[in-house]
């Protein structure tokens, strides 16, 4: 079913923001080819909440927090109309 597709595609982009965040903490791994293909993947999501919610103290981001709870309500909502849906 589509929304089982979609939910996987919502939970397999959950973990590549996660592998993402966690690759900030690591030097020179952003730099790397699949740093670089993890950023052109989640700048673009990330950027929106970055734009809205500023760095605690100038040095702690917070906007991959709001960024996983607009996943989750997306992932909930496809849950929800696919079983409306089913019956």
């Amino acid at each position: 079913m589509i929304a089982d597709i979609v939910a996987r595609i919502i939970e397999i982009y959950s973990w590549i923001l996660i592998i993402y965040i966690l690759m900030s903490w690591v030097p020179n791994v952003k730099s790397s080819s699949i740093g670089q293909l993890f950023e052109r993947l989640c700048e673009p999501f990330l950027e929106p909440f970055r734009r809205i919610i500023p760095p605690i103290g100038g040095m702690i981001d917070i906007s991959p927090i709001a960024a996983f709870f607009v996943l989750n309500l997306a992932s909930r909502g496809v849950a929800t109309i696919a079983s409306y849906l089913a019956g």
